[in-house]
């Protein structure tokens, strides 16, 4: 399988796209101005107590308060809070924890009204950004993630990941972590740790537990509620999680990540640093390896897969549902049943990109074409188990019903990815009417003249449909030297494909669009 890894770096997000056999199988956003991560550790002050949900809420900051369920405390919940209220009560670092005497830890199914009480202060971990309505969701169970191994403080156990296969290497793992672990402190073996070496190993656990110090360096003087130790920008965490020497290509389109991300993979695989190459070319990145194009037919309501079958995609609140329809798709030699086992079958690709896509979470349900069969029943929900398998959210599947719905679970720790595929008509603005095409270069001009006289913008570049770019460039004193002349500025016309006939936009020299 040819993977690729395309990194679209601007001034106000960092877009990170994952290619399988150059189809988009996953893509990822970061805002410059995120404020809440999976990972953030905060000191946060108890609000209120519901006894009804055995759940508190914690003020960390947001506009919501936060959730923390009783089951998310943590075992050695007690633990954690009598190092803290060391921590806040003396100067300096506590103990280290390797000279700290564990306390008892608390009941599976207790009270949470007998745990905490309003005001107190708690150190949390955000366990699920806010989604829709609702704040962020908390653990009190702190751990520091690396990308061979999470550290677990206050706990003895190492447990190995389900997804390494060989008995030997998990038993290998184990015996060589519990060899090399401190007192007290506990990990998880990431599916990235197999065959690696124990000074890896090693290495990566002393860096662990140094950024856990770091943390109870910083609580002394920190407010409450108040951010303490933020988990890597999502970018990097992206990085850390999902680059392998597996990749074929890995194109960057900004020379600082590019850089990190060569040194990364230095460390890894000094063999495959030739992978990680800095593009540079003339249109955008994701334009240029057709991103774009594929973001505009992937993230709309009806998604067409093969031979005029296609998808209905709907989303509330409670659930996702995703209707599989055979559309104009017909084979005069086949019956029925066939038919839909072979539409159904070709669904299951299309559904299983669909969910590591938009990264859909919570309950998905699936409305198959119906199948008499139970045999072919059977085959639909043996490959979507299969092709699941690549997704490294938690999920769970159902077999198909009687009625042909298959349900799904999926772990939803971020908000859906949404992209809104309808335009509004550039050319219109919705209002049905258009103004002559003989003044539209005029309407540039007009804008461009604004932008630089009364904006006082020096560096400019405009984005055109490839035929108005042409129609700029033409001659040898053409419009663009002759506004660039004009107006004393740095004029770039950038042809677009993506974009309708008569849509302009510019934008500043650090490629953000001017609005």
């Amino acid at each position: 399988m040819n993977t690729e890894f395309i990194i679209d770096v601007r001034a106000s997000e960092v877009a990170i796209a994952l290619l399988e056999n150059k189809q988009l199988v996953e893509l990822n956003k970061e805002k410059s101005n995120v404020q809440f991560s999976v990972g953030d550790i905060y000191l946060g002050k108890v609000k209120k107590i519901m006894p009804g949900l055995n759940a508190a809420f914690v003020d960390v900051g947001y506009e919501k308060d936060a959730f923390l369920h009783y089951l998310d405390l943590g075992p050695q919940f007690q633990s954690f809070n009598k190092y803290l209220q060391l921590a806040l009560s003396k100067k300096g670092r506590p103990h280290p924890i390797s000279k700290i005497k564990l306390e008892p830890e608390i009941e599976k199914d207790g009270l949470i009204s007998s745990i905490l009480t309003p005001g107190q202060t708690i150190l949390v971990q955000i366990a699920k950004e806010p989604i829709s309505t609702k704040g962020p969701r908390l653990s009190a169970e702190i751990s520091i993630a690396g990308r061979n191994i999470v550290l677990l403080p206050f706990s003895d156990k190492v447990s190995i990941s389900q997804k390494i296969s060989s008995v030997e290497e998990k038993k290998r793992l184990k015996r060589l972590m519990e060899s090399i672990m401190p007192k007290n402190f506990g990990v998880i073996v990431r599916t990235a740790a197999e065959g690696k070496k124990v000074a890896i190993l090693d290495a990566e656990l002393r860096n662990l537990i140094k950024k856990w110090d770091a943390t109870f360096d910083k609580i002394k003087a920190s407010t409450v509620p108040g951010l303490i130790v933020s988990e890597l920008k999502r970018t990097s965490a992206i990085l850390r999680d999902m680059l392998n020497v597996s990749f074929n290509n890995i194109y960057v389109n900004d020379e600082i990540i590019y850089n990190d991300v060569k040194e990364y993979i230095n460390t890894i695989a000094p063999e495959k640093e030739k992978i990680v190459k800095l593009f540079s070319g003339n249109v955008p990145i994701f334009e240029n390896f057709g991103i774009d194009k594929q973001i505009k037919s992937l993230f709309g309501k009806t998604v067409s897969f093969k031979s005029g079958a296609y998808l209905i995609v709907e989303h509330t609140e409670a659930l996702h549902v995703i209707d599989v329809n055979s559309g104009n798709r017909s084979k005069a030699a086949a019956d029925q049943e066939t038919n839909a086992l072979e539409v159904n079958l070709a669904a299951i690709d299309e559904i299983a990109r669909q969910l590591r896509l938009r990264d859909m979470g919570g309950i998905i349900v699936v409305d198959f074409i119906d199948m008499h069969s139970n045999e072919n029943r059977q085959l639909v929900y043996d490959k979507m188990k299969d092709l699941m398998a690549r997704d490294k959210s938690k999920h769970n599947i159902l077999p198909l019903s009687k009625f042909g719905l298959m349900q799904i679970t999926r772990q939803r720790v971020r908000p859906e990815m949404h992209i809104e595929t309808m335009e509004k008509c550039p050319t219109c603005k919705g209002s049905g009417e258009v103004s002559p095409t003989l003044i539209f270069d005029e309407q540039i001009e007009n804008k461009l003249a604004f932008l630089v006289n009364e904006k006082d913008f020096k560096k400019l570049i405009l984005k055109v449909h490839p035929y108005i770019a042409a129609y700029i460039h033409k001659g040898f004193i053409s419009k663009r030297f002759k506004w660039a002349w004009h107006y004393k500025c740095n004029l770039k016309v950038v042809a677009m494909s993506s974009y309708n006939f008569l849509d302009f936009k510019f934008f500043d020299k650090d490629d953000t669009e001017i609005e």
